[in-house]
């Protein structure tokens, strides 16, 4: 069952001689009311281009789902790993230019244009995970701690 809050209306799109003619929500979960309520201060319109970045992003990143490819992840494991793989090189690596690392001084440009305020960042930089953006290197490089592991119990049940 989903959960009573989830809110879901994709973007039935109607096609004609290979061109996008029309785009309307059909909700799935929740009322129109609420979707719309939630979407007045982001815009306030139901579009699917996050859903493509998100899928092109993907196909680009991950070999197995971009094109028909033997790699080494033939089974669900796999693509998991290499999904997982593919979002820590996005978030942690990647600046983007969305998210922007104030400077001290702004840098000037190459031109008439005005002047930068801030560098591009990767996202957990921009949400103060991280203090900087990581190479490739370092993420492939970073160690997990084990999680936790659940505490052993002595025979008369106190740890």
């Amino acid at each position: 069952m989903p959960v009573p809050q989830r809110l879901s209306a994709p973007v039935v799109q109607t096609v004609r001689r290979r061109r996008l003619v029309d785009g309307k929500p059909r909700v799935v979960f929740g009322t129109l009311l609420a979707i719309a309520h939630v979407l007045a201060p982001r815009g306030g319109q139901i579009n699917t281009a996050f859903v493509e970045r998100l899928t092109l992003d993907i196909r680009q990143q991950v070999a197995a789902v971009g094109r028909r490819v033997i790699t080494r992840c033939q089974g669900e494991d796999g693509l998991r790993q290499q999904r997982a793989l593919s979002q820590t090189s996005h978030n942690f690596c990647l600046p983007h230019g969305r998210f922007r690392q104030p400077l001290a001084q702004p840098e000037p440009t190459n031109g008439p244009g005005s002047t930068q305020p801030g560098r591009p960042c990767p996202p957990a930089m921009a949400a103060g995970l991280t203090a900087r953006g990581w190479t490739l290197r370092e993420r492939f490089l970073f160690r997990v701690p084990p999680w936790p592991q659940p505490q052993a119990l002595s025979r008369d049940g106190r740890e």
